[in-house]
């Protein structure tokens, strides 16, 4: 083999070593650092009236209806996206290189949907009728990607969490319409900002996997990030 193509292959591994290391230790950081969402985990904050009361019945209607429909669709979007990745692990989870990163991806939607189950209990929220739609269209669309392969798998994830971190950024503006003096709204705020940067981090770790690669990436994406759309409309309402 000729040197040139032996030094490239080196460089390419300690490319491929350091940036390995760099997710580790972002990971580790990520999990040793109080985050808002612990205070809906953490059994001795449960008579913290961050988390057991709400202001909703002293809002007026405009921003009582903006913290209902956030909460709702947040609601059926972390159900969505713990489907999405349950169909993608039914398919790929035995992939030594792929299983693991998707489950813990999943295990991070599976903190969120614990979360915003909480939140919509504490604040009074009706959960959307559209519920098992939520969760079938989620279980069908991830074991269809992953059937497609891997770097489809992939795609499906980087379509859904540009929207998804899109949303929240949305969401975030719209909620500062809301009563910062009660305790719940800026542990809301901060579990939005939380949620938005972890769903951001997993498109880094698609596109970091090939998701670009996919066949037909560009009308995958755009399938996908229109059918998150229409979803997000329908689950404000319904």
């Amino acid at each position: 083999m000729k040197l040139a193509t032996l030094q490239a292959l080196h460089a390419s591994a300690r490319h491929n070593l350091a940036h390995t290391s760099r997710r580790s230790l972002a990971t580790e950081a990520h999990t040793k650092r109080r985050l808002a969402s612990d205070a809906y985990t953490d059994a001795q904050q449960s008579t913290n009236a961050a988390v057991s009361t709400t202001p909703v019945f002293k809002l007026p209607e405009r921003q009582r209806r903006t913290l209902e429909s956030a909460l709702r669709v947040d609601q059926a979007g972390e159900l969505a996206a713990n489907a999405i990745y349950q169909g993608q692990m039914a398919v790929l989870g035995r992939d030594p290189a792929t299983g693991p990163l998707i489950q813990d991806m999943w295990d991070q939607e599976k903190k969120h949907l614990a979360v915003m189950n909480k939140l919509q209990l504490q604040h009074h929220v009706r959960p959307t009728l559209l519920w098992e739609v939520a969760r079938l269209g989620g279980l069908g669309l991830g074991a269809v990607t992953a059937l497609m392969g891997r770097e489809a798998a992939m795609a499906c994830t980087e379509a859904v969490e540009t929207v998804i971190g899109e949303h929240y950024d949305d969401q975030l503006r719209d909620m500062e319409s809301l009563p910062g003096d009660h305790p719940s709204v800026p542990l809301l705020k901060n579990v939005i900002a939380e949620f938005r940067d972890d769903e951001l981090e997993h498109l880094d770790i698609a596109v970091e996997n090939d998701s670009q690669r996919a066949p037909a990436h560009a009308l995958l994406s755009t399938v996908v990030g229109a059918g998150c759309k229409v979803a997000i409309e329908l689950c404000k309402r319904f």
